[in-house]
């Protein structure tokens, strides 16, 4: 997920803070979908890829449950490299929780992964989850109606994620290699333990950076002390609205918090991601200044994957309304021993990451441990923690080309 995103649900177990996401949320049907944050009208390529000297064209694609989601295009890279007269293969680069495409394109272009991707030889498709800024439509309905927000992550899974898989390879005609960092790589991981035909069937390969699945074992304090508290506000809240950061002072509440717990927040970044080594602090600024919405249904499922020790579908936490939506009292179990064995896989995990802790992750590799030894690469980066992955000034060498090198192996 997003580094970001833990302490918003740090910030929903707050009750002078619910009080002020209530107020939110009664204005929410008075406020256009845009307000509190600065939209790019000209797109994310307008805004962030053309002027670094990339052709790049706007997409959007259709879920089946109504969401237009928006997607980015670099066909190619700055000096349009000849691939010997074969089809650029396909990259789909999923962002995590809290922040959108652009989070991938801060940094230069021969620091971020699209470009070096792009100027690789590869055709780069950068995805926005629904609710992010270029991604706030719908069929029938409005961002400021609650309805718009009555999502998690399960939504994604069934509906984002295939619906991505299918446009991309019907644009390409070549199945797509996959890039997900943090909540990216959670929805396909639960993708294809949901055995997806269009996923499975379009997937040549996944590079999972910062991999969630299990988070019992975050050291994110303000984490921990908001989703291991069981607080009936939160289970009030869900399915109702959006979540802005640009509403409410993300970073105002947060150091309420640590002044309340006694946290040491003077650096928030590191407080609630970890330790990062490789930070430029302009490119961070700018980061912090396109926080995306999400919705507070989908932290309060993030908060039951801390909360529980494992991943379910959405918890109702009332019998008559898991009964209502799951036909048992507790929601359906994510199998992740049903991804399938074959499926090439690039992990990659820190050892100062606060959010895809190291314990968490080899509970996942131990899942994996029957994948095919020939399909499946894991890179432990002993410096690294949540926010490297995605604006590390030195990520290309670090871990980029290792992600590029796998999927050139796996072509």
């Amino acid at each position: 997920m997003g580094l970001l995103g833990y302490a918003v649900l740090a910030i929903l177990s707050v009750p002078m803070v619910l009080a002020a996401v209530g107020n939110f949320q009664a204005q929410a049907s008075v406020r256009g979908p845009t307000s509190g944050i600065k939209l790019l009208n000209d797109g994310l390529c307008a805004s962030f890829v053309t002027n670094q000297g990339y052709k790049c064209d706007e997409h959007e694609v259709t879920t089946k449950d109504g969401f237009t989601l928006s997607l980015q295009r670099i066909p190619e890279g700055r000096k349009n490299v000849s691939n010997g007269g074969a089809k650029r293969p396909p990259v789909l680069i999923q962002h995590g929780v809290m922040v959108g495409g652009m989070s991938w394109v801060l940094n230069p272009p021969d620091e971020n992964l699209p470009m070096s991707l792009a100027d690789s030889g590869y055709d780069v498709w950068i995805a926005n989850a629904r609710g992010t800024i270029y991604s706030q439509r719908h069929k029938f309905l409005r961002p400021a109606e609650p309805a718009f927000w009555d999502w998690t992550f399960d939504d994604m899974v069934i509906n984002d994620v295939p619906a991505m898989f299918d446009y991309v390879y019907n644009q390409t005609g070549q199945k797509i290699h996959y890039v997900g960092h943090s909540l990216g790589t959670l929805v396909a991981l639960l993708s294809l333990a949901e055995r997806n035909e269009v996923v499975l069937n379009r997937m040549k390969s996944a590079a999972l950076l910062c991999p969630i699945a299990y988070l019992s074992h975050i050291t994110t304090e303000i984490a921990n002390i908001a989703a291991k508290t069981f607080i009936a506000e939160m289970t009030a809240m869900s399915g109702t609205s959006e979540f802005d950061p640009n509403r409410i002072s993300v970073v105002s509440a947060i150091k309420a918090i640590c002044d309340t717990h006694r946290i040491k927040c003077d650096d928030l970044m590191t407080a609630i991601s970890g330790s990062n080594c490789c930070l430029n602090s302009t490119v961070v600024n700018v980061f912090l200044a396109h926080l995306q919405p999400t919705a507070t249904k989908n932290l309060i499922h993030l908060s039951q994957v801390i909360r529980f020790g494992e991943v379910t579908k959405f918890n109702y936490e009332m019998p008559d309304l898991n009964i209502k939506n799951y036909g048992s009292l507790f929601p359906p179990r994510y199998d992740l021993t049903k991804i399938p064995s074959d499926i090439p896989l690039f992990l990659s995990y820190g050892g100062k990451d606060a959010l895809s802790d190291i314990t968490d992750v080899l509970m996942l590799l131990d899942i994996l441990k029957s994948h095919d030894l020939d399909k499946f690469s894991v890179q432990f980066i002993k410096d690294y923690a949540h926010a490297d992955y995605v604006i590390g000034y030195n990520a290309k060498e670090v871990v980029y080309d290792y992600v590029i090198a796998f999927f050139r192996k796996h072509q």
